[in-house]
This record gives C-alpha cells, structure tokens and sequence, in this order.
C-alpha cells in the first residue's frame, strides 16, 4: 500500500493565507468508542494518547493572548479525557464558546452518563456525527448497533433542550458520505435529516453539517484497498471551486495536537506538516506571542476536499 502524503505533496494547490485567527481546535486525543471507516484520525478503543492539564492551560493562555473566542474540542471522543470537564469550565469561566465534537454512542459508555446534564449546564454547542438518516448506512460506516444508541442519546439531548427553538443549547448533525464520493447538497440534506428523524424517531436539531471525506489517515487506506485512491483525488480537482479559498477553515484556525504542537488544520495535523512555512514543529508555548495573521498556510493535494463542489469544514458546506 501507498503511504499517501508523498503523492499529495506533489499535488499543487492555490497559495493561501491565514487571517487572525478566531477558533482554537484542539485535539484532546486519539481515544474513541469506535473506530470508524472514515475517520481521518485513526481514532479507535486502543489509543492511548491524550492532552494533559499543563497543554490545556497553555492553551488557554494562547487563546486569552490571541483573543479568541472559540474552543472548538475535538478528538476521538473529546469527552474520553479525564480533563474535559475541567477544561469547558476553565474555558466557559472566561467567556469562550465552546464547542464539543463527539460520537452520541459515547453517553452510553460505562462511565458517561453524566455527559449530557454537563453540556447543558455549561451551555456547550454540540456537534454530533450521524453520517445517515438510515441505519444500514450508519452501522456499515460507524459499526453495528450505532444507529440506535445514537438516536437514543440524541432523544436524550433533546429533551434537555438540544435543538429545541428558543433554548440557546445547539445541536448540529454531521453527515459524511459512506463511500469515495462528494456530499450532496446540504441544504437539501438537510431537510431530509429533519423530515426524516423528525417524523420516524421524533428528533430534532439545528443544523446538519455535510463533511466530505478527506483521502488521509483511515480513509485513504480504504480507497488504496479499493483501488480508488487516485479516482477520488482526481473527483475532488475536477470539483475545486477558487470561491471557496476565501471561506476554507483554515484561514481563520489554528489546531492542536494532544501534545500541544500548532498546525494548519486538523487534516496537517494527521499527516504531520508543520504551521505555515515553519522548517520545525511550533508548540503553543513558541507561540503565545507570535504574529499569526498573514501566515502562509501549507496546502498539498488533500486541501482539494475542502474546495470541492459546495467546500467543507468543520462547519459544513462552505456556499
């Protein structure tokens, strides 16, 4: 099997650059319930690697000298810290918005009932995968059984408020495609989530995010196994759409690894390439008084998933 970073790097993509940054996404580890198809994280049960206390107070004070205002925790499952709760606390006690990425089948783990009733005392927004409204789509991608318990814990939410009108507690769907091919449109998805979960399950959310699947880390594998890697790569060039390039995540984000080390994004980070045009890893403490905006951002063949068709980010379609 082809490792894939080599071949994306001979990939060009369009020069891009970093505006001051309003969202710090962190990474608080590589330990998850599951282990999904396309996860671009090789996330699963078995990993061990996790953010300790001192990188998370380093990175509130990167976010207090930066001034910003959004938290945005990601993993794994972010909730599978031991220090998650006292990380929303710390960041909530300050101001900052935060926001929570997390599998729903995590509730119902030994151990995490109290998950739920934290989000909405700390008024966290949610952001919950459920690649499907189906749940033969769901289960072949994220495992057996997983459709179920996730619409259980979403009824939960629910009825603690989560996407209810007038309750200030959000509840945003994911969806990603099963398979090597571009998301539909969201807007259009979106209203079938809604009909579909609101009429057969009695859920419901305030917005459905469409993600496409980026061709690194466990999705790549699976489109080498395919004999589909090449295809896929080619689908999303032939899709690129230069508006996009103005609204990429990128522009305004700076990731974190659980070790405390700074990338582009959370897909740089997977595959290792380094902030901007730096020669070397840059941690948090290298950068609590460095001059972010205007930073060249490290771009290879896989930043085509993001200008693709309708675009993708962590906060869905892009136009």
């Amino acid at each position: 099997m082809r490792a894939s970073l080599p071949l994306l790097r001979t990939i060009a993509f369009p020069a891009i650059a970093r505006r001051a940054p309003s969202t710090l996404q962190l990474n608080l580890g590589y330990l998850c319930n599951i282990a999904c198809v396309h996860c671009h994280v090789n996330a699963g049960p078995t990993r061990k690697e996790l953010m300790d206390r001192d990188t998370m107070q380093l990175a509130l004070e990167f976010a207090h000298r930066h001034a910003i205002r959004t938290l945005d925790l990601t993993g794994g499952s972010p909730e599978m810290n031991p220090h998650f709760r006292w990380l929303v606390e710390s960041a909530r006690a300050t101001g900052i918005h935060v926001m929570d990425r997390f599998n729903p089948t995590v509730i119902e783990e030994p151990g995490y009932a109290w998950v739920p009733d934290f989000l909405a005392t700390q008024r966290v927004e949610v952001i919950a995968s459920l690649p499907c409204y189906t749940q033969t789509n769901v289960d072949t991608q994220r495992g057996d059984g997983v459709f179920a318990s996730s619409l259980r814990v979403l009824r939960q939410m629910n009825a603690l408020g989560y996407g209810v009108d007038g309750s200030g507690l959000l509840l945003n769907l994911v969806y990603n495609p099963v398979g090597a091919f571009l998301p539909g449109p969201q807007q259009a998805l979106e209203a079938d989530y809604r009909q579909r979960l609101g009429e057969e399950h009695g859920i419901v959310f305030n917005q459905l995010f469409t993600l496409a699947n980026m061709p690194i880390q466990r999705f790549g594998s699976w489109l080498q196994s395919k004999g589909q890697f090449d295809t896929y790569l080619q689908l999303l060039r032939d899709n690129h759409r230069e508006a996009n390039l103005e609204h990429v995540m990128c522009r305004d984000l700076i990731s974190i690894d659980w070790q405390g080390y700074a990338y582009d994004c959370d897909f740089n980070q997977m595959l290792g390439l380094q902030l901007g045009d730096h020669d070397t890893r840059s941690h948090l403490r290298d950068l609590l008084d460095a001059e972010l905006a205007g930073g060249a951002i490290r771009v290879a063949g896989h930043c085509f998933g993001c200008t693709a068709g309708q675009g993708s980010s962590c906060g869905g379609a892009l136009v």
